[in-house]
């Protein structure tokens, strides 16, 4: 196998949409619109999103919601070709970081209970369960951990 590419994260445009519902569409038995995609770019003041790209191709994303001084991770998805790299870990902490600089002191988010890799990552992180959402996810009715850190 040749070099790996160096990974580049900036910020969610619209053109990235088509590549960005290639991730959606791969990573999530649910996945969401792309005018809901179009909604949170345009029209969210508290949103951020970001996208992982490797040479000129889209390869996993991350939203964040920021909202006065709590961050909530919305979603996050690597595609399934590019798992297990550390892009997952480079986008959350981009994410982080981001909450921070504006004020953020603590970051949630929801992740599906049997979602063990995960639910790994972000206790890597410092995340720790706070809850179950019970019966969160509409596709299979799956449970959500909530998940919760502070980033001071």
């Amino acid at each position: 196998m040749g070099v790996e590419q160096e990974i580049q994260i900036r910020l969610m445009e619209l053109d990235d949409l088509d590549q960005v519902m290639e991730v959606e569409k791969d990573a999530f038995t649910s996945p969401w619109s792309r005018a809901a995609f179009v909604n949170e770019i345009t029209t969210n003041q508290f949103a951020y999103y970001f996208v992982a790209i490797m040479g000129n191709r889209i390869i996993g994303y991350i939203g964040v919601w920021i909202i006065i001084d709590e961050a909530h991770i919305t979603n996050i998805a690597i595609h399934s070709e590019y798992r297990r790299r550390g892009i997952g870990e480079k986008l959350l902490d981009g994410a982080m970081e981001l909450a921070k600089m504006l004020g953020s002191k603590k970051m949630t988010l929801e992740v599906r209970v049997s979602n063990e890799n995960a639910m790994r990552l972000y206790r890597k992180k410092g995340f720790q369960n706070g809850g179950i959402r019970k019966r969160y996810y509409t596709d299979n009715q799956e449970d959500a951990q909530i998940m919760w850190v502070k980033i001071t």
